[in-house]
């Protein structure tokens, strides 16, 4: 019976022996592919190769000759494998800085420290050295950051439809621009554009890159500037968009009387207008009832007071075919779209609002000059400096006699 026991507990033994001698070791064959490694914008860089024998949590990071620690890797799990794991080192690593995100390492001499812990409390850790020569280059730090107009109304009446973005950086470096929503979405505004060391500017509208009007609410916009070293900085701030829109309106209705009239009479145009859009258009004169002849247009009348603006302003007019002017002589017969008299616009005999939802019948007059036995008129909605909507409606031919 005693020598049966004995028997058991040597081969007990000897399997426990052989067990133990099978165990791979956490880690193992920590090697760089070279020693030294001189960034210069090509994006070079040195591999650390190690091999796990055991599922670990692996940290690696790099240490100065001051003790400065830069952690590369943190507690990232690896499974036991024949083939060894590469990390590629660039000579770069994060930076615990909210504003510089990446930081390409200083010149000089770096242990590369790599820890393996198993998930019994298994610790194993090796050393091997790196030497960086860098060009030491200063970050492209983002400097005298100005958003102006801070709160912006993109909604194409020419006042604070858009805003100046500008900065400067000290050094050339890549940069991206993006707008965060308030719903937590990421849009693209500038994407990898080559920036100099210089003073720079750039307008946003309030619309996606696609030509869509964004929603009110605050926006925060960020820059992230990367130089050939792989230092990464990045700055934001914030825009407010309020009162946005797409201005819209419909001609709903025209007449033009009489269509038979005689050289030097008048005739009346009327027009019925709707806002049909989310926010107010502007407008100014001549307010409805001014008469014209066809010898005269809006810029050359009253002394050049109604003379096109920039921006968003809008007005109904009417053309006839024959106007021989381009672009900016077209719908020479001009009217504010408001239905009220000027002494009640929103600036008294200046500018008016067209409110959304609102209607209005603009009546325009025009005493015939022109020696045509037939004329065909029409109506158009203008905004200045923009184009023309709903052009060419209504049209109709008018007879005169001479």
């Amino acid at each position: 019976m005693m020598r049966w026991l004995v028997g058991i507990c040597t081969a007990l033994l000897g399997l426990m022996i052989l067990s133990g001698c099978s165990t791979a070791p956490v880690l193992s064959n920590v090697s760089l592919s070279a020693t030294t490694l001189t960034p210069s914008g090509a994006e070079e860089s040195v591999s650390l190769s190690y091999t796990i024998g055991q599922t670990a949590l692996v940290s690696v990071a790099l240490v100065d000759t001051n003790g400065i620690r830069y952690v590369l890797r943190h507690d990232v799990k690896r499974t036991a494998s024949s083939i060894p794991y590469q990390l590629r080192i660039d000579g770069t690593a994060p930076n615990n800085d909210p504003v510089w995100l990446q930081r390409a390492l200083a010149s000089g001499v770096y242990h590369v420290v790599i820890t393996a812990v198993t998930p019994t409390g298994t610790k194993n850790d090796a050393q091997v050295d790196l030497t960086i020569k860098s060009a030491d280059s200063p970050p492209p730090m983002i400097e005298n950051l100005v958003s102006f107009p801070t709160t912006i109304s993109p909604n194409a009446d020419g006042r604070n439809d858009v805003t100046e973005i500008t900065y400067q950086l000290p050094v050339t470096a890549t940069v991206d621009i993006t707008i965060a929503t308030p719903d937590g979405r990421t849009l693209p505004f500038v994407t990898g554009e080559l920036t100099s060391p210089a003073l720079h500017r750039q307008v946003w509208n309030g619309k996606t890159t696609d030509g869509l009007i964004l929603d009110n609410g605050v926006y925060t916009y960020t820059i992230r500037a990367q130089d050939l070293y792989g230092n990464i900085v990045q700055k934001s701030d914030k825009i407010t968009i309020e009162a946005s829109g797409q201005p819209q309106a419909l001609i709903t209705y025209t007449y033009m009387a009489p269509q038979l009239l005689e050289l030097g009479d008048v005739m009346t145009v009327t027009m019925r207008i709707k806002n049909t859009g989310t926010v107010p258009i502007r407008t100014y004169g001549p307010a409805s009832g001014y008469e014209y002849t066809t010898n005269d247009a809006f810029s050359s009348i009253a002394d050049g007071k109604y003379v096109a603006k920039s921006g968003g302003f809008w007005r109904i007019g009417v053309d006839w075919d024959a106007n021989a002017g381009g672009a900016a002589k077209r719908y020479p017969y001009r009217w504010a779209i408001t239905p009220r008299p000027p002494e009640q616009w929103k600036i008294p005999f200046v500018e008016d609002e067209f409110l959304p939802g609102e209607e209005c019948e603009i009546v325009g007059r025009i005493r015939i000059k022109q020696q045509e036995t037939k004329m065909g008129f029409f109506v158009g909605l203008i905004q200045d400096g923009v184009g023309f909507f709903q052009d060419k409606t209504g049209r109709t031919i008018i007879k005169v006699g001479f």
